[in-house]
């Protein structure tokens, strides 16, 4: 495998990303690859309990300057990861408030030093689709604009926190019902 890999998988909310880098790391893991999956939102979620935060919905709706700290904080922690690949779900934006917030802003990307980047998308309708199926989160209904709108800035970021980081990046779309076929080719990739 050689070097250890860090690989953060984005994706808007909905693309099924967190199902796929589940089935992606199964793949790794009977590959006998040592894997570690981490959820930035999870990491984030813990930091900002300590702050009396009682929902991960409910981080969105912090001001800019204290969700940026708990990323800072999630990020060093994340960091200390020592795998030979750390798989890193998060998300390339945040939708607050006061407009589209980085998910990997240039303290981050520098924090967690990933040398892959991997945006995993899907059609509009599935997006929609499995927004309003998850009964598990309390998730914002959006239209189709708003979703490519979403698609578009996805890509847009994820461009430029390659050429922040110096990553590689690999776009992949899970579509309805393919996200094995979807890990199985983000797992031709890393091996």
């Amino acid at each position: 495998m050689g070097d250890s890999k860090k690989v953060v998988v984005v994706g808007i909310p909905g693309v099924g990303k967190t199902t796929v880098v589940t089935k992606l790391e199964e793949m790794l893991k009977a590959a006998k690859i040592r894997t570690e999956q981490v959820v930035f939102g999870t990491v984030m979620f813990e930091e900002a309990q300590k702050m009396g935060v009682k929902s991960r919905d409910d981080m969105r709706k912090l001001d800019v300057k204290t969700q940026k700290k708990l990323q800072i904080n999630a990020a060093s922690a994340i960091a200390k990861k020592s795998a030979p690949i750390v798989l890193i779900d998060t998300h390339l934006f945040i939708s607050t408030k006061e407009g589209y917030m980085p998910g990997l802003p240039n303290d981050i990307l520098k924090a967690l030093s990933p040398t892959n980047l991997v945006l995993i998308e899907a059609s509009p309708h599935d997006i929609i689709s499995r927004r309003q199926n998850d009964p598990t989160r309390a998730r914002d209904v959006a239209r189709q604009e708003v979703i490519e709108r979403e698609l578009l800035i996805a890509k847009a970021m994820l461009s430029a926190s390659a050429v922040v980081a110096g990553a590689a990046i690999k776009m992949v779309t899970n579509a309805d019902g393919k996200a094995d076929e979807c890990a199985r080719e983000l797992f031709e990739a890393l091996k």
